[in-house]
């Protein structure tokens, strides 16, 4: 099974009896596909979640006598019917509900994109994102995912993890090379995961994408953990590096501290 497909099991053996397989498998399917992946033949999927093309093509017309994908022209792709699985979660979180006032305001204020994101794994996943409309912007939106390790917010989710869980994290390295500035070797991520959890803030230059500077601050609940992490990226082009910190992290921390609040936070 290639590995950004592979499942967790949160520490199940696969022959326990809590554990279906059958129910694994069908989630390995619909992950099977994704922005690059939209569209998918049978074998592509069966190479993509390691099943046998007949265990494929039964989980397949099962999603698809559900209503959770289609097929055309041999060709498979999700419906959106499959965002229920997904929304469900979202909108039951406190969280979402602040963050779309709080990003939308960040927005209006400054004109630059704002998110808020959680950690799942290897991953950061937006909960809510605001951008001003431009033909140029990427269009990512709830839901979407990003590599931890090489974005501002990861580096802030990440430094919430306790000590044995940061490692097993790290043991993971080298991690994957975006640009010639992604930090991808243990040591190095380690310290600046280790620094933004100390000042506060990531500041990720250039990591995921040339060009662009990731800025991230924490968002905390009523216990005084971080619960997830307010980003904004800025384009170098019309932001000098030197003046970021400056010009943007009393504003990030301003919104980040009225999400706070409204989960109950109480702390400084």
């Amino acid at each position: 099974m290639p590995e950004n497909i592979q499942l967790t099991t949160t520490g199940l053996p696969k022959g326990s009896d809590q554990f279906v397989e059958a129910f694994a498998r069908g989630l390995s399917v619909i992950k099977a596909f994704g922005p690059s992946h939209q569209f998918l033949t049978l074998s592509e999927v069966a190479q993509r979640t390691g099943l046998t093309a007949a265990g494929a093509r039964r989980l397949l017309y099962t999603l698809i006598t559900l209503g959770y994908a289609r097929v055309d022209s041999r060709k498979f792709s999700l419906t959106p019917a499959v965002l229920e699985l997904g929304y469900a979660y979202l909108a039951a979180l406190p969280l979402c509900d602040l963050a779309r006032v709080a990003v939308d305001e960040y927005m209006e204020k400054t004109g630059e994109i704002c998110t808020v994101s959680v950690i799942d794994r290897n991953e950061i996943v937006y909960v809510a994102r605001a951008e001003m409309p431009s033909p140029l912007s990427r269009r990512l939106g709830v839901g979407e995912r990003l590599p931890a390790h090489a974005t501002s917010s990861g580096q802030i989710l990440l430094a919430s993890l306790g000590s044995d869980s940061l490692e097993a994290y790290l043991a993971q390295a080298p991690f994957e090379r975006f640009t010639k500035f992604t930090i991808v070797e243990a040591a190095s991520l380690k310290n600046a995961i280790n620094q933004a959890g100390e000042q506060g803030y990531a500041l990720a230059n250039q990591q995921l994408e040339l060009g662009i500077c990731g800025l991230a601050v924490p968002i905390m609940d009523d216990r005084n953990k971080i619960v997830a992490a307010l980003t904004t990226s800025l384009n170098l082009a019309r932001h000098e590096h030197e003046s970021i910190l400056e010009k943007f992290l009393p504003i990030m921390q301003q919104t980040a501290q009225s999400i706070s609040r409204g989960l109950g936070y109480r702390g400084n």
